[in-house]
C-alpha cells in the first residue's frame, strides 16, 4: 500500500478542479465561503452537514457552506491540498495518509461505534470470516479495504488469496447474489435497506472482530495548515455542524426530511429508518457528539502497523484533535 494515497493525490483533481472553481464563484455577502467534500453520495451519514445548512447554523456562524460530492475515492486528496477546507473520511484513511507524510487530521467522529461490516445473503451461509475463503467480494475500491480484509482473514486462518475481487461494486443490492458473495456495508444505510425490502442477510460486525476495529468511520476530516492558519474557521465550521448533528439525534425524522429536500432522488422510507437506526449511534455512550477517544486512535493505528498495513507508526495525537468541538 506504500505510496498509494501519493498516486491517487494526483488522479482526479483535475475533474474536481473544475468543479470546485464553479462552487467559490463570487461571494458578495460579508459570509466566508467554505467547502466541505462527501466521501460518497448523499446519505444519512451527513444529515448532520444538511441541517447545518438548512436550519442556518453556517449562517450563523459566518460561512457559506458548499456540500460537494466530486468523484469517488477523492476527498482525502482535495482536503490535503487545500481544495477543500473540510471532508467526510474514515479513520483508517487518515491514519494511512499520515504514515505517507500527508498531513490530515480528523476533527470529529461522525458514528461514536462502527456500524460496517460484511454482509452476504443469508442464502450464501457465510456466518464467520473463515467463510469469505473462494467466494466473491465485491470491492468498492477503497486504498486499504483490501489490506484490512486480508488481515482479518488471516487472523481466522483463512487464505485471502482465495477470493476473487470484483473491483468497482458500489451497490449492494444490485450485485449481491449476482456478481459477488459478500461486501462490505454500512448497516445503518444496506442493512436496514435489507430489513426494508424483506432481504435476509448474514451481517458479521468490524467491531465484533477486534476490539481495534471499533475505530471511527466516517469522521470530518481537515488539513494541518488550515488547522493551524485558521482555527477560527475550524471552530465556526465544528460548532455548526456540531449543532447539526445534534439535531438529527434529538430530531431523526426532521433531519430525514431535510436530506430528502437535498437529496429528493433518495428513498424516502430507507432515509427515515436509517436516520432513526444512526440517531442511536451518532453519539452512543459518548458524552457529546464528535468526540474521539485516544485509546480508539492508539489501538487501531496500532492494530494497522501490528498487520502490516502502515510502514510506520504515527503519532496519533497528531492525527486527531478534539479542540473544535463546542
Amino acid at each position: 500500500m506504500k505510496n498509494t494515497l501519493i498516486i491517487l493525490l494526483c488522479l482526479g483533481l483535475l475533474v474536481f478542479g473544475v468543479f470546485i472553481l464553479k462552487s467559490r464563484k463570487a461571494n458578495n455577502s460579508n459570509l466566508q465561503r467554505v467547502t466541505v467534500t462527501l466521501d460518497w453520495t448523499p446519505n444519512t451519514n451527513h444529515t448532520g452537514l444538511y441541517v447545518a445548512h438548512e436550519l442556518g447554523y453556517f449562517k450563523a456562524a459566518g460561512l457559506e457552506v458548499s456540500i460537494v460530492q466530486p468523484g469517488q475515492n477523492v476527498t482525502d486528496q482535495v482536503v490535503a491540498t487545500g481544495d477543500s477546507e473540510f471532508g467526510v473520511s474514515y479513520q483508517e484513511n487518515v491514519i494511512m495518509a499520515r504514515a505517507q507524510g500527508i498531513p490530515l487530521v480528523s476533527i470529529a467522529a461522525v458514528i461514536a461505534d462502527n456500524t460496517s461490516g460484511f454482509a452476504s445473503l443469508k442464502s450464501a451461509n457465510i456466518t464467520k470470516v473463515s467463510d469469505f475463503a473462494g467466494k466473491r467480494y465485491g470491492s468498492w475500491d477503497s486504498p486499504i479495504e483490501l489490506d484490512i480484509l486480508r488481515s482479518v482473514m488471516e487472523n481466522a486462518q483463512a487464505n485471502f488469496s482465495s477470493v476473487r475481487v470484483i473491483s468497482g461494486i458500489y451497490d449492494f443490492f444490485s450485485t449481491i447474489g449476482r456478481d459477488v458473495d459478500f461486501a462490505w456495508i454500512f448497516y445503518g444505510w444496506d442493512g436496514v435497506a435489507a430489513e426494508l425490502r424483506g432481504i435476509d442477510i448474514n451481517f458479521i460486525p468490524l467491531k465484533d472482530l477486534h476490539p481495534a476495529l471499533n475505530y471511527y468511520t466516517p469522521v470530518i476530516i481537515a488539513n494541518e495548515s488550515i488547522i493551524k492558519d485558521d482555527p477560527e474557521l475550524v471552530a465556526k465550521f465544528m460548532s455548526a455542524v456540531s449543532k447539526g448533528y445534534e439535531h438529527a439525534i434529538q430530531n431523526p425524522d426532521q433531519a430525514a426530511e431535510i436530506l430528502l429536500k437535498h437529496a429528493p432522488e433518495l428513498d424516502r422510507d430507507l432515509v427515515i429508518q436509517s436516520q432513526r437506526y444512526l440517531s442511536n449511534h451518532f453519539q452512543s455512550d459518548s458524552h457529546k457528539w464528535g468526540f474521539q477517544k485516544p485509546e480508539v486512535w492508539q489501538r487501531f493505528a496500532g492494530w494497522m502497523h501490528d498487520q502490516r498495513l502502515t510502514d510506520l507508526r504515527i503519532d496519533t495525537e497528531k492525527a486527531f484533535t478534539n479542540q473544535f468541538l463546542p
